[in-house]
């Protein structure tokens, strides 16, 4: 996989830089969030708890796939800014466990 930077832009008052990029993965499968992460943190030579990959767009049959990421200058106001799902998709926040709902009793069946 191959990424190349379409455009780079900084944004003072969220304290991020914007980046959309191009990934080409001849004869390979579309490029999972966390293979893109580790690629782009390599290239950019910034620390992965401070790249968020927001969005990744492929096409059927294309061996391209777009993207948008952001690079906070720290890993705690990405956590101020970011949405917890996208937190959660880039590995920087753990998976909320859902608890099982309690069963209640069914109406006119007490005793």
């Amino acid at each position: 996989m191959e990424i190349d930077i379409i455009s780079k832009k900084e944004n003072p008052l969220l304290e991020r830089t914007e980046v959309h990029f191009k990934a080409t993965h001849a004869k390979e499968k579309t490029p999972q969030r966390e293979a893109v992460r580790d690629k782009l943190a390599a290239m950019l030579n910034v620390g992965k708890d401070k790249l968020v990959v927001d969005t990744l767009k492929s096409d059927f049959g294309r061996i391209v796939t777009v993207g948008y990421a952001k690079i906070y200058k720290t890993k705690e106001q990405a956590f101020k800014v970011e949405r917890n799902y996208v937190l959660r998709r880039n590995g920087l926040k753990p998976k909320e466990e859902k608890k099982p709902a309690q069963a209640t009793p069914a109406k006119g069946k007490e005793k």
